[in-house]
C-alpha cells in the first residue's frame, strides 16, 4: 500500500505508527526522498485455532507492505519535484492511502 500525499502532511508520522520503523520525520519538505518500505503482520487469531485444528507445523500470517513516498508537489506531472521518479513509485502498489492535511500550521 502506497502511502502518497502533499508534502509535511504527516505520511511519514502515519507510516513510523503502522510499521513501528523508525524514519526520518521532519517540519520540512521533503524530508523523504527514497521511499521507506515496512511489513507489518496482519494479527488474526483464527490462524492458530486453524492450525491446532489441522496440525499445522506452520503459521503464515498474512501480511501488509506499506511504502512511504515523497510528498506530491504541483507540477508533478510536468517533471517538477520527483515527478515521473513518484510515478515510478507508485505503479505497483495495489492500493493507495491519500494523506491529506486538515491542520492549518
Amino acid at each position: 500500500m502506497g502511502i502518497v500525499g502533499m508534502p509535511n502532511v504527516g505520511k511519514s508520522t502515519l507510516f513510523q505508527a503502522l510499521t513501528k520503523k523508525t524514519v526520518t520525520i521532519a517540519n520540512y519538505p521533503f524530508a523523504t526522498i527514497d521511499p521507506n518500505v515496512g511489513v507489518v503482520m496482519v494479527p488474526d487469531e483464527r490462524l492458530t485455532k486453524l492450525a491446532a485444528q489441522s496440525l499445522s507445523k506452520k503459521v503464515v500470517p498474512a501480511i501488509m507492505e506499506f511504502v512511504d513516498i515523497a510528498g506530491l508537489v504541483k507540477g508533478a506531472s510536468e517533471g517538477l519535484g520527483l515527478g515521473n521518479a513518484f510515478l515510478s513509485h507508485i505503479r505497483d502498489f495495489d492500493a493507495i492511502l491519500h494523506v491529506v492535511r486538515v491542520f492549518k500550521n
